[in-house]
C-alpha cells in the first residue's frame, strides 16, 4: 500500500470509535491493519443501526453506515478472546506487528495474558496503546468511560448550547462523538511518535489514552480562560468568548456565519453592511470593547443581516474580504464546489453492497500520498488470509480452530 506507514503492521483489538478511528487512522496512512472481532458478532457499532448500507438492488444489508465511518483500511479476522486458542493466536499476531490497538477495561487484558506487560517480553518492540474512558491510573481507572458522559464530565457540555435564560438553553453535547473522535486522534499522533522513538531505541513502550484526559485537553481558550482568572466560562450558544462578531446571524432565509477575527475585518464587515458608523464608534472600535459590548452591538447588527437572503451576504462580505460561510446540511457540505474539488466524498467497492461511500481521509501527501483501496470488511472477511499469510497456518490447523470455536 502508499503511505507513510506503508511498513508497519497493526493488530486493532478496539471497539465502536475511539480506538477503531486511531486504527483507520494509521490504515490510512498505509499501515496494514488487522481488527480482531469476536466470532458471530463481531464489532459492537455493526448493530449500531440504522441505517445500514444498502445493496445493488436497494435493500438494506446487515452493514452498519456506523461502523462504515471508523473502519476503512482494515481487515477483519474472527477470534475468540475468552478461549486459551484464541489467547494463542493473539499472541502471535502480535509478536508480528508493530503496534497493538485496545479499549479493553483497565486490566481486562492482562486477564488473557495480552496485557502490555505479557506482550512486551513476546516482541519488545510493540508499541501497545490502550484507550479507555479514565486512563490506566487514578481512582476512576476500572470504570467504563462513554462519550456522552466524558462530554460532561470533561466540561465540554458546560461550555456548549445556549445561555440559561434563552429558549432552548442548556448544556449541550457535540451533534457528533467528538471525545471519541479526539482521543482517536491523539492516540494516532501518540502511535506515530512512539514508532519515531523506536526507530532510534529500539524499543516500544506502553501509550496511555484517555477520553478524559482528551476532552479536557481541547478546552482550548476556554479551559486557559478558566486557569488564568478562575471564572467559570459560561455557555453562549454560537458566540465566542472572546472575539466580537464571530457567531451566525439570522438572515431573510436562513443563517450566516460571521468571522471577524480582527479590527481591520470588523471595519470590512461594516461597510460590506451599510453600517460604517458602528466601526468609528470607540464602543466597537476595537475587539477588546466589542467584547464588553457585545449585547448592544449585536442588537444592531442583528436587523441589518435578517434583512437579505443569506447568498446575499455570502457573496457581499466575501467580495470584502470578511471570513463568512453558510450553515450548511449535509448536502449541502458534499455539493459545495471546494469539496468536490478536494474529492471529499470516495466509494470503495464492497462485498455486499457493491460500493460503500466515505469521507476522504484530510491528510495529504506530496511524497507519500495515500491511497484508498481496503473497503470497511464484513466480518471475519479475512480470517483464513491472514492465518494463512501471517501466522503460516496450514488449511487443517485452521479449520480446526473453526471447529473448535476459535474463530
Amino acid at each position: 500500500m502508499a503511505g507513510p506507514l506503508s511498513h508497519i503492521r497493526v493488530l486493532d483489538l478496539s471497539r465502536v470509535l475511539a480506538g477503531p478511528w486511531t486504527g483507520q487512522t494509521l490504515g490510512d496512512l498505509g499501515a496494514e491493519v488487522i481488527k480482531v472481532e469476536r466470532p458471530k458478532t463481531g464489532d459492537d457499532s455493526r448493530g449500531f443501526g440504522p441505517p445500514w448500507l444498502k445493496d445493488v438492488d436497494g435493500r438494506d444489508t446487515v452493514e452498519s453506515a456506523y461502523f462504515t465511518c471508523a473502519n476503512r483500511a482494515k481487515k477483519s479476522i474472527t477470534l475468540d478472546l475468552s478461549k486459551p486458542g484464541g489467547q494463542r493466536i493473539a499472541r502471535e499476531l502480535a509478536a508480528k506487528c508493530d503496534v497493538l490497538l485496545e479499549n479493553y477495561k483497565f486490566g481486562d487484558l492482562a486477564r488473557y495474558g495480552l496485557g502490555y506487560a505479557e506482550l512486551a517480553k513476546i516482541n519488545p518492540r510493540l508499541i501497545y496503546c490502550s484507550v479507555t474512558g479514565f486512563g490506566q491510573t487514578g481512582p476512576w481507572r476500572e470504570r467504563p468511560g462513554y462519550d456522552f458522559m466524558v462530554q460532561g464530565m470533561g466540561g465540554l457540555m458546560s461550555l456548549t448550547g445556549e445561555r440559561d435564560e434563552l429558549p432552548g438553553g442548556g448544556p449541550q453535547k457535540a451533534g457528533i462523538p467528538i471525545s471519541d473522535i479526539i482521543t482517536g486522534m491523539y492516540a494516532s499522533i501518540a502511535v506515530c511518535a512512539a514508532l519515531e522513538h523506536r526507530s532510534r531505541s529500539g524499543k516500544g513502550q506502553h501509550l496511555d489514552l484517555a477520553l478524559l484526559d482528551s476532552t479536557v485537553a481541547i478546552l482550548a481558550n476556554q479551559g486557559a480562560n478558566y486557569l488564568a482568572t478562575g471564572k467559570v466560562p459560561q455557555r453562549l450558544g454560537n458566540a465566542h468568548p472572546n472575539i466580537v462578531p464571530y457567531q451566525p446571524f439570522k438572515t431573510a432565509d436562513g443563517d450566516v456565519i460571521v468571522a471577524c477575527g480582527n479590527d481591520g475585518q470588523f471595519r470590512k464587515f461594516c461597510e460590506a453592511t451599510g453600517c460604517s458608523q458602528l466601526a468609528e464608534d470607540p464602543r466597537y472600535a476595537t475587539n477588546r470593547e466589542r467584547v464588553s459590548n457585545r449585547e448592544s452591538l449585536i442588537a444592531q447588527l442583528a436587523p441589518v443581516l435578517a434583512g437579505r437572503p443569506t447568498r446575499h451576504w455570502v457573496d457581499a462580505l466575501e467580495a470584502a474580504g470578511v471570513p463568512n460561510g453558510p450553515i450548511n446540511t449535509l448536502d449541502r457540505v458534499f455539493e459545495e464546489p471546494q469539496a468536490v474539488a478536494r474529492g471529499l466524498r470516495i466509494e470503495l467497492p464492497h462485498p455486499t453492497a457493491g460500493k460503500v461511500p466515505l469521507v476522504r481521509s484530510p491528510m495529504r501527501f506530496s511524497e507519500t500520498p495515500l491511497e484508498h483501496r481496503i473497503p470497511p470488511p464484513t466480518l471475519g472477511q479475512h480470517t483464513d488470509e491472514i492465518l494463512r499469510g501471517v501466522l503460516d497456518l496450514a488449511e487443517a490447523q485452521i479449520a480446526q480452530l473453526r471447529a473448535e470455536g476459535v474463530i
